[in-house]
């Protein structure tokens, strides 16, 4: 059984923690590698090799952080189908999605190839006489990013070629789930010619967390997780003096207008349901049903999810593998039995799903609830599985006041054919990513991605033009050349334009 080890200061590094992690194919439920887990002294030795990197990768030209980031861009290209079957043997999604994981998170590494142009300051000549002023962008330091199993690719391109673009090092967390891409990817970073100790990988749990959290070298903290996890993070990291961006959970509503086409509405919403086995932060796992879309829609849904092929993620044939580990089954399968218990109906009822010849795999199949009310636990809880709750509502206005009234607030969609309709909803509803026919609304990487509310700790979206924003700072220079024998006309007033 093979060991993942840290990635620290330009290779692989043990540690000296003595902890291990378990990795499994959650096709199988076998135990397929160990993952060393840092303690305090691993966490400070990569950020001790990060701070000594930035001295000089800071100071290097934006020319040359181009030139690095056009290199990794090629290699991330030509290695996407060894990252995708990386991503798929240890999440579990099929190849396919894994596949479209990576060609997002390489869609922020272009973005950031235009650094130059994106650090631009600005100048204004002749602000007073003889004065000039101008600003400039400068980068933090050592950053940390403690990213989730669900994109162990895609999440942490959200933030380590933007933050490295803009002359930060980077630390990198990844989930201890399914960390394996995280250390393929920094060799793919040393290919393309980037410095020892600007990428670092460090694995582990809590203990990784919050010695990045507390350590004072690390200037800034960005997250994708939970709500409670990106709650205490925030909360823990400000008290320590840092930036921080910690995208939390989400409950994603999908409004269906009786003017929809329902056939296009169940099929998009039972891929966006479905996918990934629904381990998404963008999936729809609320389906609202205006008016008399309710029950046809229902039935649509209902056939739909009977329609999609289970099986390994590794198997072209499969639309949706297993979710991650036997805990999360288990959860999700409570979650199943809590929404009947509470008055629900189940049309389609994805426990105790088998796979032939992998009977011991961490599959639950699609699950179809309706009748679902806004008390029930598999509306208030983030299920994070391949479950959808249909809810009904009279109006559209009454469909707005339910998104609202949610503590999430991170993406949601309108199926319409009504231009008014969705601009009302779009103005209505207090959400930070909006769809219009489009069931998963992730922004391109030139747009930044984030939600509202609980969804997001911190005033910073990540990625795109918020991105370069949070992992930068601002100087303001203001100068003045007087010429010899020059009057200096120093005053002791305020100083004022003139």
């Amino acid at each position: 059984m093979s060991t993942i080890e840290h990635w620290i200061g330009g290779g692989p590094v043990t540690g000296s923690g003595t902890g291990r992690g378990s990795v499994f194919d959650p096709a199988t439920g076998a135990r397929q590698h160990e993952v060393v887990l840092a303690d305090e002294r691993d966490v400070d030795a990569a950020v001790r090799a990060a701070a000594q990197a930035y001295e000089s990768w800071s100071q290097t030209s934006l020319s040359r952080r181009a030139t690095i980031l056009f290199a990794f861009r090629e290699l991330v290209a030509a290695h996407a189908g060894e990252l995708a079957g990386v991503i798929s043997a240890e999440h579990g999604k099929v190849l396919s999605d894994a596949a479209g994981e990576v060609q997002r998170g390489l869609e922020v590494v272009e973005f950031a190839c235009g650094i130059a142009h994106l650090l631009k300051g600005s100048y204004t000549d002749q602000a007073s006489t003889g004065v000039d002023v101008y600003s400039f962008r400068e980068p933090l330091g050592v950053v940390a990013g403690i990213t989730p199993f669900n994109f162990p690719v895609m999440v942490p391109m959200w933030m380590h070629p933007v933050a490295i673009a803009c002359g930060n090092t980077f630390v990198l967390k990844p989930s201890e789930r399914d960390p394996s891409a995280s250390n393929l990817v920094a060799r793919l970073w040393r290919e393309a010619g980037l410095p020892d100790g600007v990428f670092n990988v460090v694995h582990g749990d809590r203990v990784a967390v919050d010695a990045l959290l507390d350590h004072p070298r690390v200037a800034a903290v960005s997250f994708v997780g939970s709500t409670p996890i990106a709650r205490y993070l925030h909360g823990r990291a400000t008290a320590n003096g840092k930036r921080v961006q910690a995208l939390g959970g989400a409950k994603n509503h999908a409004v269906v207008l009786p003017d929809a086409d329902l056939e296009f509405v169940a099929g998009h919403l039972s891929a966006a349901a479905f996918g990934s086995a629904g381990e998404r932060c963008m999936a729809v796992s609320a389906a609202v049903a205006v008016g008399g879309a309710g029950d046809p829609l229902a039935e649509l849904l209902t056939r739909r999810a009977a329609e999609v092929v289970v099986g390994p993620g590794r198997d072209p044939k499969s639309e949706m593998g297993p979710v991650v580990t036997a805990a999360a089954k288990q959860r999700i399968e409570a979650l199943i039995g809590s929404g009947a218990r509470q008055g629900a109906d189940v049309l389609v009822d994805g426990r105790g799903y088998r796979v032939a010849g992998y009977e011991d795999g961490f599959f639950v199949g699609p699950t179809v609830i309706d009748h679902v009310r806004s008390s029930m636990d598999v509306y208030t809880q983030e299920i994070f599985g391949p479950v959808l709750s249909m809810l009904r509502a009279g109006t559209a206005e009454e469909a707005i006041e339910m998104i609202n009234a949610n503590p999430y607030g991170n993406g949601t969609a309108i199926f319409t054919a009504s231009g008014a309709a969705a601009r009302a909803f779009q103005r209505g509803v207090r959400v930070g990513m909006i769809g219009v026919n489009v069931p998963l609304p992730v922004p391109m990487a030139y747009y930044s991605f984030g939600g509202w509310k609980d969804s997001l700790f911190g005033e910073r979206h990540i990625h795109g033009p918020e991105g370069i924003a949070f992992y930068t700072r601002g100087k303001v220079v203001t100068s003045r050349w007087p010429g010899t024998g020059a009057a200096h006309g120093a005053s002791m007033h305020f100083p004022t334009a003139s």
